[in-house]
């Protein structure tokens, strides 16, 4: 295997660090519309290394799914799709992840933290017959409000709890069968004992990623964040631009590239859960593409295409990035 299989355990070392910056940061956040802004203020100013904890948690969600995409990828090009279980609670996995990001970025209080969640619960709204009534369910009332941020912290604290625990179960049906191989061959012949080589393998990939990670945090840790959410949220202006952080920017932009709001809801939806259509269109005879350089060229296309809705996601909704998403979407 090569360095594509260490994204496994190093989204299991993201879910930890999370949990534990999480923890202690949860410690001095209050969950109230009149404090929870200058709470996340006090934390960074006044809290012993509060700042670090912060930065460190914020840009974790960054090499969260850094590390979840990589992994995707990798099991998209080598075939361990096939192993049915496991892919499908990995799709699961991350829905589950994504909505912990969502309720996360709710947290802060800022512009983009109001108006992301305003603007996303507000797709609710596209369900026939029950939109309307779903979407006050979840905010609690009419609008984005107290009852909105308070039950957001609660799921924030919960999911990823629900996370782990799914963790495990991806894990048990991973061991059901084994795991795959770039050759996509059987490897019974080729083991090695855990300990010391994939031990000290995992060891190398966490080194690297917490280097990574902390360079982030105490270089630039606001690089991938909006300096919208240093105002405080206001019901009153919206940002000129509303856009979700960087790893939701593929989703978003599919979103808006379908004129219709249900259409877009459920291009939306279906763009991640058509991970689990994968198993089921697999025909060839070899199971990875190390060997089939036509379908790789299919692989690397979507990948660009990936990064092309990235980029028009975080893009304004005018003329050419309009048609340049909706190609792009098509393509997806």
């Amino acid at each position: 295997i090569s360095v594509w299989w260490n994204f496994g355990s190093l989204l299991g070392l993201c879910l930890i660090s999370q949990i534990l910056t999480g923890l202690f940061l949860a410690m001095h956040y209050t969950s109230d519309i009149s404090t929870a802004f200058s709470s996340v203020n006090h934390i960074c100013r006044d809290v012993n290394y509060g700042w670090l904890i912060r930065s460190l948690h914020a840009n974790g969600a960054s090499f969260f799914f850094i590390c979840i995409y990589m992994h995707i990828a990798r099991g998209l090009y080598y075939g361990s799709y096939l192993y049915k279980e496991t892919w499908n609670i990995g799709v699961i996995l991350l829905l589950l992840v994504m909505m912990t990001a969502f309720v996360g970025y709710v947290l802060p209080w800022g512009q983009m933290s109001f108006w992301g969640a305003t603007v996303i619960t507000n797709l609710l709204s596209a369900v026939p017959y029950m939109g309307d009534a779903l979407v006050q369910w979840i905010w609690g009332g009419f609008s984005v409000d107290n009852a909105t941020l308070t039950r957001f912290f609660a799921f924030h604290f919960l999911l990823p709890f629900i996370v782990a625990a799914a963790t495990i179960l991806h894990l048990l049906f991973l061991h059901e069968t084994g795991s795959n191989n770039p050759a996509g061959l059987n490897s019974d012949a080729d083991k090695i004992s855990f300990h010391p080589y994939f031990s000290y393998k995992d060891l190398l990939g966490f080194v690297l990623m917490l280097m990574a990670l902390t360079s982030l945090a105490l270089f630039s840790p606001n690089l991938l964040g909006d300096s919208e959410n240093f105002i405080p949220a206001n019901p009153l202006v919206t940002p000129p631009h509303i856009k979700p952080e960087w790893y939701f920017l593929f989703a978003y932009a599919i979103l808006r590239s379908i004129p219709n709001k249900l259409g877009g809801v459920l291009a939306l939806l279906f763009s991640i859960l058509v991970l689990m259509v994968v198993p089921i269109l697999h025909t060839s005879k070899q199971r990875g593409l190390t060997f089939r350089p036509i379908t790789q060229f299919l692989f690397w296309t979507s990948v660009a295409d990936m990064i092309i809705l990235t980029w028009i996601g975080g893009m304004p909704v005018e003329h050419p990035y309009i048609i340049i998403g909706q190609i792009a979407s098509v393509l997806y």
